[in-house]
């Protein structure tokens, strides 16, 4: 077993929402998975938040039921009951400011060095006032950290009163805003891809590649959350935040440093460089979509209309795809084409970088096959594969395609964190640099902002695809105006 527990300061992991979805199937399974591989501090506690007038044992007896399960690996019992030892409740509600003394009790004297992690698993509109709370009782000392859990608003005005008003009360050093993808195994690797390699470095720009296709499908529909999804869609469920980390990951110049600040710094100089839509570029360079009965894996599914809680009326998207353009000179000219949606024929998240072909062909290139393409899997399965031509055998110089694979799982023989659980010990150890910053957050709503009015005010419904395919053929003409197909169709 790795034992890094020495690099992990101790810490009070203070859940609020503590009986919550979000805290039994992931941030318990992933504190227990840092436990279990030894990098927890031997003095962290865990304090789960809730309403309900319950004792340390009703607790653990809950959690026992609702969040052993989703752990997926490494479980013993041993470890189990060693994690479960960590473990306390205290009964606080969000709008009651008299819970909040008992909590500063409970976590006691601040001690240099020891982090205070009070991850806020609570709808939006209690961010304001726990924080405020917190702070009453002195628990926003410089050593105590706040994660804010998505969504952060539905548009940039809530967002910048959410951010602002939780601002009063902490520095923006304090503050951790959660965007799971970035803690994804794949997505670090993505950065390590750029910037480890001088292979890479010399290639990726305007003049040798000619565009960039970033795609997050998923099989699932809206799995009961009907009326969340209604009032969200993929544009601000999706597009505002992961694809558009994926995209600054890509396009980002290379930071000074692994430090937090700098490589946001960097990611921010992309969202600011993103062109502006008005309202013709988003009826000609978007496209949104609406799922239709169909198929997934052999089996019929309803239509998005026909999913509970959804009104027959909708006019939600559960499809967006859209081409972005970053005018720097690093990538002056070359689309970037950004996908998602719901009921696709697989869940996969991939960035295709296809590059320009050779100036003066020599060889006659294989009808519809191309090549100069790197591809890189990011989930279900993660691998990169990179495209070119080859002589197949004969006397002739015919080229045929070929790939180079690596598979991340089979040359790596070591247990991989999950999202979470990276994120978590980055918030304990003080770690900035795979959480949003304010700035950053702003950059990405103002720029998704005139997609969302013309959407709103468009009397042009959504465009209907069967579930199962892979979106409207209105998002595969996008990409053949620029004489271009997606990764799967060509």
């Amino acid at each position: 077993m790795r034992n890094d527990a020495d690099q992990t300061p101790a810490f009070d992991m203070v859940l609020f929402g503590g009986t919550g979805d979000l805290v039994m199937r992931k941030l318990l399974p992933s504190l227990y998975q840092a436990h279990a591989a030894g990098l927890l501090n031997k003095d962290g506690r865990i304090l789960g938040l809730g309403r309900k007038e319950w004792d340390r044992e009703q607790y653990l007896a809950y959690v026992e039921e609702h969040s052993r399960k989703h752990i997926k690996e490494c479980f013993t019992e041993a470890d189990w009951q060693q994690f479960c030892d960590r473990i306390e409740y205290l009964r606080v509600d969000a709008g009651f400011p008299e819970h909040f003394p008992p909590l500063a009790e409970k976590l006691g004297e601040m001690v240099p060095g020891r982090s205070v992690v009070c991850y806020l698993s609570t709808a939006p509109e209690f961010f304001t006032p726990i924080c405020e709370n917190l702070a009453a009782v002195g628990l926003n000392h410089p050593n105590v950290r706040v994660v804010l859990e998505k969504p952060l608003g539905h548009d940039l005005a809530s967002s910048n009163e959410i951010n602002d008003a939780v601002a009063k009360f902490f520095d923006e050093h304090q503050l951790y805003r959660i965007d799971h993808y970035l803690g994804k195994e794949s997505v670090q690797n993505l950065t390590a891809i750029r910037f480890g390699n001088a292979l890479f470095e010399p290639l990726w720009r305007r003049e040798w590649v000619h565009n960039v296709q970033i795609t997050i499908s998923e099989e699932l529909g809206v799995e009961g959350r009907g009326g969340f999804y209604d009032h969200t869609g993929a544009l601000r469920d999706m597009v505002q935040n992961h694809l558009l980390q994926l995209l600054c990951i890509v396009a980002m110049e290379p930071p000074a440093s692994l430090e937090g600040n700098a490589i946001r710094d960097e990611k921010l100089k992309v969202l600011k460089a993103l062109r502006s839509f008005d309202v013709q570029d988003v009826a000609t360079k978007t496209v949104r979509g609406q799922y239709k009965a169909g198929a997934i894996s052999g089996g019929g599914v309803p239509g998005y209309l026909e999913e509970a809680g959804i009104p027959p009326t909708s006019t939600t998207e559960t499809f967006v795809s859209l081409k972005a353009e970053i005018d720097n000179w690093r990538w002056a000219g070359v689309p970037f084409f950004l996908r998602t949606g719901k009921r696709m024929p697989e869940r996969l998240a991939e960035i295709v970088i296809n590059f320009r072909d050779v100036p003066c062909p020599l060889f006659p290139s294989p009808v519809g096959q191309t090549a100069n393409r790197l591809v890189i899997r990011l989930q279900p399965d993660e691998s990169i594969r990179l495209y070119f031509l080859a002589k197949e055998p004969g006397d002739t110089m015919n080229l045929q395609p070929a790939y180079l694979n690596l598979d991340f799982n089979a040359m790596f023989k070591v247990r991989r964190a999950d999202a979470y659980e990276r994120l978590l010990l980055d918030v304990i150890r003080g770690r900035l640099g795979l959480f949003m910053r304010s700035d950053e957050l702003v950059a990405a709503w103002r720029w998704v902002e005139p997609i969302m009015h013309a959407w709103e005010h468009s009397t042009t419904p959504p465009k209907q695809y069967t579930a199962g395919t892979w979106g409207p053929a209105a998002s595969s003409a996008l990409l053949s105006r620029d004489g271009i197909a997606w990764h799967e169709e060509s």
